[in-house]
């Protein structure tokens, strides 16, 4: 399954803690009404244990599920030019906050606000 990593679509300056994975994956759904699934620092940051400071991952990602034999070149090539749209306007993709967070399996049922 191919990852799409917030770093090739959407803007560099997004810091972890505004979970720049769950920026791009609402402006895929935004653009071209494409799901996909946050792999960073929604689903794995987490804090430290002796000082409490959040441990962020090493990649921000997105994840396509594409089934097999279910889409054609044509609807990879949309997706496709749907980032390119999105990777155009990335200056003006913002972060999110959460707005609720579950302690644990937080990127379940999370729930988020633009900044």
């Amino acid at each position: 399954m191919p990852c799409i990593s917030m770093r090739q679509v959407s803007s560099p300056n997004i810091p972890q803690s505004e979970f720049p994975g769950q920026a791009l994956a609402v402006e895929l759904y935004r653009e071209g009404a494409i799901r996909g699934v946050e792999i960073g620092s929604v689903m794995f940051a987490y804090p430290d244990p002796d000082s409490g400071k959040l441990i962020y991952p090493k990649l921000e990602l997105l994840r396509l599920a594409i089934p097999r034999r279910t889409y054609t070149q044509s609807h990879l090539d949309y997706v496709a030019d749907c980032a390119a749209k999105i990777k155009s306007r990335a200056d003006k993709v913002k972060g999110y906050k959460f707005t609720y967070a579950p302690e644990l399996l937080r990127h379940f049922t999370a729930r988020f606000e633009p900044l």
